[in-house]
C-alpha cells in the first residue's frame, strides 16, 4: 500500500511540475481572472493539457473562503490506516482499520478492538472499508461492513457482510455476507467502497473496477459488477425499481455503471439523492450525482492522463450517452468520503465536505446543483480518509497512516479573527 501511494505520488508531482500551459483561468471554464476578482484555489497546472470543461465551473470553481479557524484535538490515536467510521447513538464511533481490525472509540477514553470482523485480503489498497449502521439500528443493533473479501486462489472482491453488534459492543455477532461483487479478480487495487441509505431503507454500495487493463473495461459491461454503484435492500438483493432489472444479461443490483473507484458517497438529505466522489489517475477525480442506468464514462471519457503520461484510450473527455461529472478535479485532490454537513456549529449547511488522500477537507458550496466555490480546508493533518458529522455538528476525521488517529474538529473560538 505505502509502496503504491508512494508512486502514486510520485506521478502527481511530475504531472505538476513538467505540464506547463494556459492559465488556470483560462481552462476552468468560467470567466478569465482580469474581469473575475476571485480566481480558483491555488492547485498548480492541469495534467490534461488539451482538456477543457463541458460548462462554466465544472473544475477550478472560485476560491471561497468561509474565515473559519478550526480547533483539532486527537480522540483517538495509535490506529493502523485507518479507513471508515460510523457514529453509535451513544456518541461512541466504530472504525475500520483497513489491515483488518475494527475499533470501537469512546471520545476522551480511547479505543478497545472489536470482535468478530470478517476476514480481509489486505493486500494493496484492500482491507476492512466501509461501516454504516442499519437504519433501525436502534432496536436490530444491525451493522453492514464492506471488505475486500478472499476468493479462490489470489481471487478477491468487494463484498457487503451484515452482522449484529453486541449490547456491550465488543463484538459483531452472526455476520453473514449478503452480497458479493462479481466477477472475483486477482487485483489489489480499487476496491471502492462506501455504504449510503436512502431515504426509503435501500442502501446504495459503491465498488472499484480493479484498476487493471482487462478489468477495467468492464466498468461498461452491465453483466458484472465491475465499476459500479449498487443499489440494494437491506437484504442485500437487488432493490426494487433498479433500472436493469429484468434484463437477462444485466446484473440487477446495478444502480449505474461507469465508475473507476468511488470511495466516497452522500445522500443529499434536502432531495434524497445519490452522491458520489471518485478517483481518478492523474486528473479526473470526479463529483457524481449517479442516476438511474446511466453511464459515467470510465475507461472511455475522462480529465485525466494515465498513470505512465500518456492517454486513457482515445484521450476523449465527452461521448454521447455518457454523463459529464458535475465537477472534476485536475491536479487530484485523492477523494476519500463525503458528506453533506447539516449542523449549525460552522457556517456551512448544506456544503459538500470531502476528504482528501492529499491532505485536506474538501469544502464545495452548491448552487442549483454545481459547485460555486471551493475552500481547502485543514492542510496540516496529513492524509484524510473518512469524515463524519457529530450530532453536536463537530466533525470526526480519520488520517490515513500506519499510526492513523481520529480527530474531532470544532470551531476556534479562543482566538478573534
Amino acid at each position: 500500500m505505502r509502496a503504491i501511494a508512494f508512486v502514486f505520488a510520485a506521478f502527481v508531482l511530475a504531472g505538476c511540475q513538467q505540464n506547463q500551459q494556459a492559465p488556470p483561468d483560462q481552462l476552468s471554464g468560467a470567466t478569465p481572472s482580469s474581469t473575475s476578482p476571485v480566481g480558483p484555489v491555488e492547485q498548480g497546472q492541469p495534467n490534461k493539457r488539451d482538456a477543457r470543461p463541458a460548462f462554466p465551473q465544472q473544475t477550478r470553481a472560485p476560491e471561497s473562503i468561509s474565515g473559519v479557524r478550526l480547533k483539532v484535538e486527537a480522540v483517538a490515536e495509535g490506529i493502523d490506516e485507518p479507513w471508515g467510521s460510523a457514529l453509535l447513538p451513544d456518541g461512541k464511533l466504530l472504525v475500520t482499520a483497513r489491515t483488518g481490525k475494527l475499533w470501537l472509540v469512546t471520545p476522551g477514553q480511547g479505543k478497545s478492538e472489536v470482535g468478530g470482523a470478517p476476514r480481509v485480503d489486505n493486500r494493496g489498497q484492500g482491507g476492512l472499508l466501509d461501516i454504516s449502521l442499519a437504519p433501525d439500528f436502534a432496536t436490530s443493533r444491525a451493522v453492514y461492513i464492506s471488505f475486500s473479501e478472499p476468493r479462490d486462489g489470489r481471487k478477491n472482491g468487494t463484498s457487503l457482510a451484515r452482522a449484529t453488534l453486541s449490547a456491550d459492543n465488543a463484538r459483531l455477532e452472526n455476520l453473514k455476507v449478503v452480497f458479493q461483487q462479481m466477477p472475483a479478480w486477482d487485483s489489489s487495487l480499487h476496491f471502492g467502497s462506501n455504504i449510503e441509505w436512502d431515504p426509503q431503507g435501500n442502501l446504495y454500495l459503491t465498488v472499484g473496477e480493479r484498476s487493471l487493463p482487462q478489468p477495467r473495461q468492464l466498468a461498461q459491461d452491465v453483466s458484472t459488477h465491475i465499476g459500479k454503484v449498487m443499489r440494494l435492500k437491506a437484504d442485500g438483493t437487488a432493490a426494487e425499481g433498479n433500472p436493469f432489472a429484468g434484463q437477462a444479461s444485466a446484473k440487477p443490483e446495478i444502480w449505474s455503471y461507469g465508475h473507476r473507484n468511488v470511495q466516497g458517497a452522500a445522500i443529499d438529505p434536502a432531495t434524497g439523492q445519490l452522491w458520489t466522489i471518485e478517483h481518478g489517475p492523474r486528473g479526473g477525480d470526479e463529483l457524481n450525482r449517479p442516476e438511474a442506468g446511466k453511464n459515467y464514462g470510465w475507461p472511455i471519457i475522462c480529465y485525466c492522463i494515465d498513470y505512465p503520461g500518456g492517454p486513457i484510450g482515445e484521450g476523449i473527455t465527452a461521448k454521447d450517452g455518457m454523463e459529464q461529472p458535475v465537477y472534476y478535479w485536475d491536479p487530484v485532490i485523492a477523494p476519500g468520503d463525503m458528506i453533506f454537513y447539516k449542523g449549525d456549529l460552522f457556517p456551512w449547511k448544506s456544503n459538500i465536505l470531502a476528504s482528501s488522500l492529499s491532505g485536506a477537507i474538501v469544502r464545495l458550496e452548491m448552487t442549483d446543483g454545481k459547485v460555486s466555490g471551493e475552500e481547502r480546508l485543514l492542510q496540516d493533518q496529513g492524509r484524510i480518509r473518512d469524515i463524519l458529522e457529530a450530532a453536536d455538528g463537530s466533525l470526526y476525521v480519520l488520517t490515513d497512516e500506519s499510526d492513523g488517529k481520529v480527530l474531532r474538529v470544532t470551531p476556534d473560538v479562543s482566538q478573534p479573527r
